[in-house]
């Protein structure tokens, strides 16, 4: 039997005396292409009557075959033992650095400048994600057997979409912003207001929301034979949602990786090709600012443009009946992009004075309460 890959992949199984075969028909936007539930004997092509596309409060109640090779995938040492230590990694060096950073941005910095506005939302992002981020652990540990209903599995998967996007969008900001400060120091100044950036970052929270929204409306746990519940590894629904996630990856990675790429790349250009009684004055500050749009565009290619390229890859092929093997490396690349919640605090700490000074003051402070209440006791 040919396989039944994972992540968007939406094949018809076509029933015959010869055996079950997958095909990929050309179906009108819109229209249900079905994955029919396999048996042990062949059954009639028809939806199962006890399918719960529409009840996201239990999961599929019939157990769905894919090949061998696919359950190998998702029960094998890569899926359930690897990338679960990742995840644990991730979590244990993000969850303390974010946390820092959030109150560091929030009650230790009083002056709010549009940089400082940009990365505490950029904190938060990573922050909630990272308290997700057991869940994902816990499915994986358990042989990619999903315990905590369709609901969770919905929420987890909207979750790391919005993470995923927000990240992308406010860094795409943040670049824009330092160009602005790099090329523009005087005449940016009334465009670069505390209230400007805030009033952006609620845009961009919106429009993260109302993209990531409709994924809460797709049934993103099945039960698998030999492997269990799955939580977003196979799907079930119509074609048009390749066609959101095609223009999801356009619009929140494609088109923002263009800015930043312009952006970043005109503020390297600026500051190495200042005129010398101008760079001499202030030739270390632009040299760790280049190395910072260096790191920033790294980061940001690295760790997202791996995750994002597969997707709009695999929704192409899926569209045009070609290859579907990059499923498993989409679930690779997933798990390699998370790395971006405990860097882009390494990003911060190295990037702004003011950072810095805030949280070594912070840690301080709480050194120097510590001693003085064993002192006075």
């Amino acid at each position: 039997m040919d396989e039944v890959l994972y992540f968007g992949q939406y094949p018809v199984i076509n029933l015959s005396e010869e055996g079950p075969t997958t095909s990929y028909p050309e179906e009108a936007p819109g229209e249900l292409i079905e994955l029919i539930v396999i048996y042990e004997e062949i059954i009639p092509f028809k939806q199962p009557s006890n399918s719960t596309i529409l009840n996201c409060n239990k999961t599929t109640q019939d157990s769905y075959n894919i090949s061998e090779k696919s359950v190998n995938f998702l029960k094998g040492l890569l899926v359930t033992r690897i990338m679960p230590s990742l995840y644990i990694i991730i979590l244990l060096i993000s969850l303390p650095l974010n946390a820092l950073a959030l109150v560091t941005f929030t009650c230790r910095i009083r002056e709010k400048k549009p940089a400082v506005i940009y990365m505490s939302h950029l904190a938060c992002v990573d922050l909630l994600f990272t308290l997700l981020l057991p869940l994902k652990i816990h499915y994986q540990l358990n042989a990619s057997d999903w315990v905590f209903g369709e609901p969770a599995c919905r929420v987890l998967t909207a979750a790391y979409y919005c993470y995923m996007y927000c990240s992308i969008l406010l860094m795409m900001c943040t670049s824009l912003d330092r160009l602005l400060a790099v090329a523009f120091p005087i005449a940016s100044l009334t465009w670069r207001s505390a209230r400007k950036a805030t009033c952006i970052c609620v845009l961009v929270w919106l429009l993260t929301l109302a993209g990531t929204v409709p994924l809460l409306s797709i049934t993103q746990t099945f039960k698998i034979k030999d492997v269990g519940v799955t939580c977003h590894d196979v799907l079930y629904q119509k074609e048009l949602y390749v066609y959101l996630f095609s223009i999801l990856s356009c619009i929140y990675f494609f088109l923002p990786l263009v800015v930043t790429l312009v952006s970043y790349s005109t503020i390297i250009y600026v500051l190495t090709n200042k005129p010398d009684h101008l760079a001499t004055s202030s030739s270390g500050m632009e040299r760790r600012a280049v190395i910072m749009a260096i790191a920033v565009l790294s980061v940001f290619v690295m760790c997202f443009a791996p995750t994002n390229g597969i997707l709009f890859y695999h929704c192409v092929s899926l569209v045009t009946g070609g290859s579907t093997e990059e499923g498993k490396y989409y679930v690779i690349a997933v798990c390699l992009g998370s790395a971006s919640v405990f860097l882009d605090p390494l990003l911060y700490y190295y990037g702004s004075s003011q950072c810095r000074e805030k949280i070594i003051s912070l840690i301080w402070w709480r050194k120097t309460k510590s001693t003085t209440t064993l002192s006075n006791a």
